[in-house]
């Protein structure tokens, strides 16, 4: 896409986004039993075509960590259910496809084409997500789409370096055509496996993509089949009315106003230190809302841009958490009431050339932010920041069994989640962009490469305190069994995820590094780039935790012991944090606490964290 272009689609899809109904050609209703079929079997398509990508595609990413999303679309592009997945795909696919129709033209797309892209500046994200389409015809006329964007673990480019542009970062596959009415474009795929590294793989995945959206193609067709055209297209309509009026509900229970917060970024990867601001305005009026994005950073020299569409998915993501969290299937009626401003140009809304390759670690913190903004108009809503990282090294190397380059990602991690209102923070889970994404299993990863891992445990004291407690993060040490290089891009070091209400900021990510018996953990960041590690050498990944909602004082003392005793909390942290005083055998020792608890408050930042961990 060219920066015209990219300009172009910015006017009618991002500088001021709204999802909007679709033209009603026939106005006619479908009784309710009909339409909660329908919605079911929608989603359970969309469930069939996660399952068979999992069953048959070659690479961990995919199969374990679910590094993907599966979809079906009106003829229109819009999204009708999504298998998450990703959330962060919620808008990347569905414009994929309204690209691909702008590209062909309805004329040019016939009953057995499959249409591919992986272009970055259309998906939103990076090159490795190749994105396959199969329209849907039923009694000759086009009914709809499928969809499949998957993770390949690698489409050539530069391996482990900080990229500057797009060209460095990979094969870049136009909008064309993988399959014509039936028959496969194998010049596509002879470019492809010449341009990738691991080309039994890289094909292995994309044939496991065909086998998704060709499950979902045979089964939408089965679903038109049952029931007619008319009545599955009308009970879409009534679906995306209904998660509308409960969108527009949960919306009008938020104070109308302006809200604003700020955040920032560690560094691009290249010009260290430099913080890169994340700024924010959500405007509530009525059953409507505005999230204005205009005010995020730039565009970057760093690989850590993503394109327009993941801006706006970051507002739907947020949105949707807020307003329709248990809406299913996922579609695009929930955001008829979320306009989305956003100029080109920016690190979530990134032109051509800039690079792409890490696109989601950002938005992470764009939605935390968003959640920060609105804190003081729904606490009760609210969550605290979280560890909002992948926290996921890249390793490759020559395997010591069969001498054939190796390359795995390993993670991602999990770390802590803020605490709520109500309830503590969930510990060692996936950041809010990973949806359903699984961490690497250590069986597998030491079965399939030349690794050990020395530990993979909970993080003592990376929560933040509060009334209710921040998640915990996880602290994972892999060994080197044969020598390999490590790269990783983690961020959040210094942006620790902040607190709510009096609740305190927890850890942020971490990162140290063992060679020859000795660790290195005084890293300005926690980015290392094609680092050596030779045999019984390790790296050391740290993820943050949850920040904490309340007062620390307020938090009961028996959670407090429950916490020290389970090791989620250290008996130093307890009584200077909590003022919560233990006996030998971790109980409260009541006379102790109530001294504690009746002394002046000396200032404090609130941090559990900070008498954890000095390396950080």
């Amino acid at each position: 896409m060219s920066t015209a272009q990219a300009t172009t689609l910015a006017n009618t899809h991002g500088t001021t986004h709204g999802t909007t109904r679709a033209p009603d050609t026939n106005a006619s209703t479908v009784d309710a039993v009909t339409v909660e079929i329908i919605r079911n079997g929608l989603y359970a398509v969309t469930e069939e075509m996660k399952t068979n990508l999992t069953r048959t595609a070659y690479n961990l990413i995919i199969y374990e960590a679910l590094d993907f999303t599966v979809g079906l679309f009106t003829k229109e592009g819009d999204t009708v259910s999504i298998g998450l997945g990703l959330p962060m795909f919620i808008r990347g696919m569905s414009e994929t496809v309204k690209a691909k129709i702008r590209h062909f033209g309805y004329e040019n797309i016939l009953p057995g084409d499959i249409l591919v892209t992986n272009d970055a500046y259309t998906t939103g994200s990076h090159l490795n997500h190749f994105t396959f389409t199969m329209p849907v015809f039923h009694e000759g006329k086009l009914e709809g789409f499928t969809c499949c964007m998957a993770h390949w673990l690698d489409v050539g480019g530069t391996l482990g370096n900080v990229t500057t542009d797009i060209f460095s970062e990979g094969i870049q596959i136009p909008i064309i055509k993988y399959q014509r009415e039936g028959v496969v474009n194998q010049d596509l795929i002879d470019i492809i496996a010449m341009n990738v590294r691991l080309a039994d793989r890289a094909l292995g995945d994309l044939r496991a993509q065909i086998t998704a959206i060709t499950t979902g193609e045979r089964r939408y067709v089965e679903l038109l089949q049952r029931y007619g055209a008319d009545a599955v297209n009308a009970s879409i309509r009534q679906i995306m009315d209904s998660s509308e009026a409960v969108a527009r509900q949960n919306t009008l229970s938020i104070p109308d106003g302006v809200y604003e917060a700020e955040s920032f970024m560690d560094d691009d990867g290249l010009e260290i230190g430099k913080r890169i601001p994340i700024r924010v305005k959500v405007t509530v009026a009525g059953d409507e809302m505005t999230v204005d994005l205009s005010d995020v950073s730039k565009q970057v020299r760093g690989f850590y841009n993503s394109g327009f569409t993941t801006g706006i998915a970051c507002a739907q993501v947020a949105y949707k958490c807020l307003t329709t969290p248990t809406d299913y299937p996922v579609n695009d009626g929930s955001f008829r009431p979320l306009k989305v401003v956003m100029p080109m140009g920016t690190v979530i809304s990134a032109e051509r050339p800039y690079p792409m390759r890490v696109w989601m670690t950002f938005p992470m913190t764009v939605i935390d932010t968003i959640f920060k903004a609105l804190a003081p108009a729904i606490p009760h809503r609210s969550i605290a920041g979280h560890h909002a990282d992948l926290v996921f090294p890249n390793i490759h190397g020559i395997s010591p069994e069969d001498g054939r380059l190796f390359i795995v990602g390993i993670g991602p991690l999990g770390g802590g989640w803020g605490a709520k209102s109500s309830e503590d923070g969930v510990s060692v889970t996936v950041c809010i962009n990973d949806g359903d994404t699984h961490n690497s299993p250590t069986e597998q990863l030491e079965a399939k490469y030349p690794v050990l891992v020395e530990k993979y445990e909970i993080r003592q004291d990376s929560a933040g305190a509060g009334k209710y407690r921040g998640g915990l993060g996880a602290e994972m040490v892999v060994q080197a069994l044969s020598p390999f290089t490590v790269t990783t891009r983690i961020d959040r070091v210094h942006c620790k995820p902040w607190g709510l209400e009096g609740g305190g900021d927890a850890m942020g990510n971490g990162l140290a590094v063992r060679h020859k018996g000795e660790w290195k953990t005084d890293h300005l960041n926690a980015k290392i780039f094609n680092v050596r590690l030779e045999r019984g050498d390790a790296y050391k990944m740290l993820s943050g935790g949850g920040g904490g909602f309340g007062d620390p004082l307020e938090r009961d003392i028996e959670k407090v012991a429950e916490d020290v005793r389970e090791g989620y909390v250290s008996a130093e942290v307890a009584r200077e944090v909590y003022r919560v005083a233990l006996d030998a055998n971790g109980q409260v020792h009541a006379e102790a606490t109530r001294t504690l608890r009746s002394a002046p408050r000396a200032p404090r930042n609130g941090t559990a964290g900070d008498l954890a961990w000095a390396g950080q």
